[in-house]
């Protein structure tokens, strides 16, 4: 079987997707904001991804699925911080049901991914 990039993934390119738009809003606040809140808010986001890489380079799916439940934590997380960006008129409501969509999406292929590997698991011989 041929080995497929993680950067193939759909879940993997929708975690970049994520966290790019979150690093190009929060780039433009200005440097408390950024350094305090928007620190936070693009390592929650970037958090996804990383950990959504971090379990395509694991083989046991009880190993997989914890890194899956990471990036679904983070995801929240991202969540969160993004509703209080719009509480604190960091970003507009548009722009937060915007990312809330993707958020959305992303968070499905990630409780998708988590369900394959219970199947996986399930499977072993013997069981």
């Amino acid at each position: 079987m041929p080995f497929e990039p993680l950067e193939s993934k759909r879940v993997y390119q929708k975690a970049e997707l994520v966290a790019d738009f979150v690093w190009d809003l929060s780039e433009k606040w200005h440097s408390f904001a950024r350094n305090t809140f928007g620190s936070q808010l693009v390592r929650a986001a970037d958090s996804i991804g990383a950990n959504v890489a971090e379990a395509a380079g694991r083989f046991h799916p009880a190993d997989v699925c914890k890194f899956f439940y990471y990036a679904r934590g983070s995801l929240y997380e991202t969540q969160y911080w993004l509703r209080r960006a719009v509480k604190r008129k960091m970003i507009t409501e548009a722009d937060l049901q915007t990312i809330l969509g993707e958020l959305d999406s992303l968070a499905k292929e990630v409780n998708g991914c988590i369900t394959f590997q219970r199947t996986r698991e399930t499977k072993k011989p013997g069981k």
